[in-house]
């Protein structure tokens, strides 16, 4: 069964749906199968591989409210071995209309599992907020990818978010687990960012990936020509940096096999 992974930050701009988009891909191309799922209305990750999101028939909200079986959402992306299911603005009122309904908090849960046999890894791309349809996510997960950026107040609002991982882990999905932090938009030559580097190492001793996401004009400019860093500048330093996150979550889970 596939390994389901959120990426979660309440704060927008931290580099979350770059890194969702780029983690998927180089999956993709390290030979597994990955399923990325665009749980954020504002369907970023969805044109990052260029998705018309405006002109869908079917995406996210006809799974999640209106039962639409998975199977009939997900849209095949240029690297082989790499789907997705889109998000688009009707995953809005999704929100609104998941308080009223029973279980409310296992609807992405119940979608993915119709589907989880199928892949290898599913990453989720979860919206700026702590709402239901992040919860959605999380409870859908069996561990969390916590992007920061290295900036000044990177830290800020991590307590929060991570007290309400714990509420998820208590109350809703006791196996859910912290992966790690992914340090996101990082500039060698700005002393602030070596100092938030070492802030988060020292806040996550042993859970910050090795891998550091550089700031990089190329991997701006990639989801606006609806493609991953690896179709766009696969030589590239942002590139190199997704390369290496994904060899060392495959690694991570070769270790976890083993040890089992």
């Amino acid at each position: 069964m596939a390994k389901i992974i959120s990426l979660v930050n309440q704060k927008g701009g931290v580099g979350k749906t770059t890194s969702a988009i780029n983690l998927a891909t180089y999956l993709a191309e390290a030979g597994k199968f990955v399923l990325l799922v665009d749980l954020d209305p504002q369907g970023n990750a969805s044109s990052g591989l260029g998705v018309d999101i405006k002109n869908l028939e079917k995406n996210l909200y006809h799974a999640m409210i209106l039962g639409e079986h998975p199977s009939k959402i997900i849209y095949k992306t240029e690297t082989l071995g790499h789907d997705l299911i889109p998000s688009s603005q009707d995953l809005a009122g999704a929100g609104i209309e998941l308080v009223h309904m029973d279980n409310r908090e296992f609807k992405l849960y119940n979608v993915l599992r119709e589907i989880r046999t199928n892949y290898d890894y599913i990453i989720i791309d979860s919206p700026p907020s702590l709402g239901l349809l992040t919860i959605n996510g999380l409870v859908a997960s069996d561990e969390v990818i916590i992007p920061v950026q290295t900036e000044y107040f990177a830290l800020e609002g991590l307590s929060q978010l991570l007290n309400t991982i714990n509420l998820v882990k208590e109350n809703l999905q006791p196996d859910l687990k912290v992966m790690g932090a992914v340090l996101t938009m990082y500039d060698k030559r700005n002393r602030l960012a070596r100092q938030v580097v070492k802030e988060v190492r020292d806040h996550f001793p042993g859970h910050v990936f090795e891998s550091v996401v550089p700031r990089s004009v190329r991997l701006a400019e990639a989801p606006s020509f609806g493609k991953s860093i690896l179709s766009f500048d696969g030589l590239s330093k942002g590139a190199r940096a997704y390369r290496n996150l994904a060899r060392e979550i495959m690694e991570m889970e070769n270790k976890n096999n083993f040890t089992v």
